[in-house]
């Protein structure tokens, strides 16, 4: 079946030249692609490896090696060996690959019956001059993650294990797509990444229709469909081919180079890397327009892609870009030298930006808005910084309900730090502490508490195959060393049988679910705690999503319980969630507790490994519906047999108590803690207490 063309995808014209760009020159460092479901993101991959130009390799080696360099191959050296022409591959890692999947093992094949030390390659190899695609990169493990970015970045991977040590190019272009809403990368992995897109679906209804159209005609004729488009997609083919010649030639003047650490620096990025990928897209760009020397044009265009996800910002806050910013850095001349001579010959870093400012709207420098066809650059598809141009609608302001500041923390970040003019300011963040849960679990890996996980150090080894072991060698020939005499040994290579074969066990690290149920009744409300709750789950949140945990929260309220924050590690999903938490009218506190079971239940259907903190926040009143109390606390009687750990923080204030939360706690087989001792940082200290001393569920 032929592919969707890649000329014939309607939108998305700054991801098709973020893919172009990485295309033109791999030492960007690949494209993380943004973006909500159906956006025609993984469509877009697989189409560009239709029009990648095809590679000389050398006949019958397995990593793919380019005749005309050294590689340094273990199948090597390939000294006026064969050669032949093959298509660029694309080679697309699952999210539950392994390791060994990934980087290479032993062949266990010619290790266990012909006693040889033979490596197998993995996909890494196999990509090796070609694209990696990661669908849902978010969703993989992070040590897979950081493996992937070190061989893209280094051009090489290296194993050295189970007694292999072999190293071998591996000069991929790493291509991954995700939704935010499933969860976000870390910052270190995202900064790891050369170009970053955001895509979304147009609501132009002409634009709609005509992506319907061309999909139904696509389904209808695949084939002929492929080839209406077949001539444009070779006029691509011949265009990426020229301009991956055309790149090394690209002049980048001193001039150029100020513009770039100039933007770079205004935006107060962290690091040189974004400097380094600036200039490396800016260099592409040019030679995707057919230019021989960078322009302001080619600097802008690489900066829209290289420093969204690089600046400061708070976690909360989408990756995006102020372009009136970038405009006005543009725009500044470095200050002349005083008493400078004049310098020897023509300066042609001039001519590169009298070039550029007098191109004209929607000249040369719009060639690289879309790959199949000329445009301008300043592309009619909104760029990734629309929705974040205005950070003053970031959770910043979700935090500070509390006008007069008496819910701030110490563990709250400094507001806004001062910022020089022309420089683009943080807004302010949140830091939790960490906690852990004691005791070895065995849920998702992650970054927060000991577990047995997939990946890790090795403490044992066992016969059972549970999901992705490797193989333990040491302790299968030890197993298989007593049983030699009876199986006929004498001398020569070992002899194995099945019932040796021993796999590693491996700790690492595993994410848990904190998950808040809070009491939004008129009575909460009135104490204005809400601000303080607020402030906890955004804490824990940040927390959470640099290390692989989820967190949710209930509210309970009115005549009934809501889910309004799905178990998530999305900090996007999460501040628009959060952001205004309605509050008042009576106190179903059955309820509240009934849809937190409901939620716990279902998180374990779909991980039954995953450890839940509950955390509830009330006074223990019961007052919506008949019975209210009695109905709460035959819940919470029966609580304890869940097996689940729980903090109940009790709200209730004044000089007369009713001891409503004490009993609840006491019900529940919960660790009760006095509202006079909690604020939004104790809150935290709570779960890291409650998780630290409590029995794994």
């Amino acid at each position: 079946m032929s592919q969707f063309p890649f000329v014939a995808i309607v939108g998305a014209d700054d991801m098709a030249l973020a893919l172009v760009l990485t295309t033109v020159s791999p030492e960007v460092g690949g494209v993380l692609v943004r973006g909500e479901k159906g956006t025609a993101k993984s469509t877009m991959v697989r189409a560009l490896a239709e029009v990648l130009p095809d590679v000389e390799v050398v006949e019958r080696c397995r990593f793919g090696c380019d005749p005309r360099r050294d590689e340094r191959c273990p199948d090597g050296p390939h000294d006026d060996g064969p050669t032949r022409m093959r298509p660029a591959r694309l080679v697309e890692l699952p999210v539950g690959a392994t390791e060994d999947r990934v980087v290479g093992s032993l062949d266990l094949g010619k290790a266990l019956a012909a006693g040889e030390t033979s490596f197998e390659p993995g996909l890494l190899a196999q990509a090796h001059r070609g694209l990696l695609y990661v669908d849902e990169v978010n969703l993989l493990h992070d040590h897979l993650v950081d493996l992937l970015l070190d061989a893209a970045a280094m051009g090489r991977n290296t194993v050295e294990r189970d007694g292999v040590s072999v190293s071998h190019a591996a000069r991929v272009t790493l291509v991954g797509t995700m939704n935010p809403e499933e969860g976000e990368l870390r910052p270190q992995l995202l900064d790891r990444f050369g170009l970053t897109v955001e895509v979304r679906a147009s609501r132009d209804p002409q634009h709609r229709a005509e992506v319907v159209r061309r999909r139904l005609a696509f389904d209808a004729d695949p084939t002929g469909f492929a080839d209406r488009f077949r001539r444009e997609q070779q006029e691509l083919r011949t265009r990426l081919h020229d301009a991956s010649a055309r790149v090394a030639s690209v002049r980048l003047g001193d001039r150029a180079l100020a513009t770039i650490a100039r933007v770079c620096a205004g935006f107060d990025v962290d690091g040189m890397r974004a400097d380094i990928v600036t200039a490396r897209a800016a260099r592409a760009h040019a030679a995707w327009c057919g230019r021989d020397e960078v322009t302001k044009d080619d600097i802008r265009v690489a900066a829209r892609l290289a420093l969204p996800h690089r600046r400061r910002r708070n976690p909360f806050d989408a990756p995006g870009l102020d372009e009136e910013l970038l405009d006005r850095l543009l725009d500044e001349d470095p200050d002349p030298e005083p008493d400078d001579p004049e310098p020897d010959g023509p300066q042609p870093d001039e001519t590169g930006d009298e070039s550029a400012d007098e191109s004209p709207e929607g000249g040369d420098a719009g060639d690289g808005g879309s790959p199949g066809k000329p445009a301008d650059d300043r592309s009619t598809t909104p760029a990734p910084s629309d929705r974040s141009n205005d950070s003053s609608d970031g959770p910043s302001d979700h935090a500070t309900d509390d006008p007069a500041g008496e819910n701030q923390s110490d563990n709250a970040a400094p507001t806004e730090r001062p910022s020089a003019v022309g420089v683009a300011a943080p807004n302010s963040a949140f830091r939790a502490r960490t906690f852990t849960v004691r005791g070895i679990g065995t849920g998702s890996a992650g970054r927060r508490s000991a577990a047995i996980t997939s990946a890790g150090r090795t403490i044992g080894s066992t016969r059972r195959a549970d999901g992705a072991q490797r193989l333990h060698l040491p302790a299968t020939i030890t197993a298989a060393a007593p049983r030699q005499h009876e199986r006929g040994r004498r001398d020569g290579r070992l002899r194995f049988a099945t019932d040796d074969v021993r796999l590693r066990i491996t700790q690492g690290k595993e994410s848990n679910l904190v998950l808040f149920a809070v009491d939004a009744s008129g009575s909460m409300g009135a104490r204005q705690r809400m601000s303080e709750v607020k402030t906890a789950v955004m804490s824990l949140l940040v927390d959470a999503y640099q290390r692989r945990d989820r967190v949710g929260v209930i509210s309970f309220a009115g005549a009934g319980a809501e889910l309004v924050l799905p178990p998530t590690g999305s900090v996007e999903a999460a501040a628009r969630c959060l952001s205004d938490l309605p509050h008042g009218g009576r106190t179903p506190l059955a309820e509240g507790l009934l849809r937190t079971l409901a939620t716990v239940q279902v998180e374990r259907l779909r991980d039954p490994h995953r450890r839940p903190l509950v955390v509830v926040l009330t006074d223990g009143r019961a007052t919506a519906g008949p019975d209210a109390l009695v109905r709460a606390r035959e819940i919470a009687t029966a609580w304890p047999t869940l097996g689940l750990q729980t903090v109940v923080v009790d709200c209730e204030s004044g000089r007369f108590r009713m001891g409503l939360a004490v009993d609840l706690a006491a019900r529940m087989g919960a660790e009760h803690v006095p509202l006079e001792r909690v604020a939004a940082t104790e809150i935290v200290d709570v779960v890291r207490r409650s998780t630290g001393a409590g029995k794994a569920a």
